[in-house]
């Protein structure tokens, strides 16, 4: 009876993590995600899912003049009332970029420039975060809003090598660093994904590979990404 149970919940898993689970008790897993990109090379990467609703749930907020890092893909594409899209880089070979400048040190951008910060999974290669997020706020018109997104769990990020993935960052921290630069009140910090979604999101798995319906729970203890809105005022 026992093992026909087993076998059965087996047979309810998502393919890519069938290896998990281990009708004889025994652990046999393997070492190695079944993709080292992301799961981009299968779909789309399973944090995207957490990451485009939230910024759908927002889209009110990012009009006027918006600013996000690299490119202005997630402003275009949800962006209300959009005038100008502007694009932040600290490399001055990004095509994209209107603005290159260090994030922790951009002093020579004027303030209260913007109506919109998106900034998606980028603080964790900032070793600085303070700073970064002085900046952020300093460069919000009033009333603006940032729209943020980090990571809980994630790979080391192949892109940069081993030496510039400084961070991962859970909602306590997010609470006192976003706080700390917006004021408490201003700042509503939440957390998305479950177990699942953290395991299928480091095997690779991509999400056109999950049943929608298991990404919907939102288990605090364990999240896969930390959304964050604040307010300049």
């Amino acid at each position: 009876m026992l093992s026909r149970l087993r076998r059965a919940l087996a047979s309810a898993v998502p393919a890519p993590l069938r290896r998990f689970v281990r009708p004889s008790g025994i652990a046999d897993l393997a070492t190695q995600p079944v993709s080292t990109q992301w799961g981009f090379d299968r779909g789309t990467p399973v944090d995207r899912w957490y990451i485009e609703r939230f910024l759908a749930e927002h889209a009110g907020d990012i009009r006027g003049r918006a600013l996000e890092i690299r490119n202005a893909d997630y402003v275009e594409r949800f962006g209300t009332g959009v005038v100008r899209a502007d694009v932040l880089d600290i490399d001055a070979n990004n095509p994209r970029a209107t603005i290159v400048a260090d994030l922790t040190a951009a002093d020579h951008v004027p303030d209260g420039l913007f109506d919109c910060f998106v900034l998606t999974q980028t603080l964790q290669f900032i070793y600085d975060v303070p700073a970064a997020l002085r900046h952020a706020h300093r460069l919000l018109a009033p009333d603006g809003v940032l729209l943020a997104t980090l990571p809980v769990v994630s790979r080391i990020a192949p892109r940069y090598g081993l030496d510039v993935d400084y961070w991962r960052f859970t909602a306590a921290g997010c609470r006192r660093l976003f706080g700390d630069a917006f004021g408490a009140d201003q700042v509503d910090v939440r957390t998305k994904g479950n177990v699942l979604a953290c395991m299928a999101f480091l095997e690779g798995a991509a999400l056109e590979e999950l049943p929608p319906a298991k990404l919907e729970a939102d288990d605090p203890y364990h999240p896969l990404i930390v959304t964050i809105r604040a307010v300049k005022r």
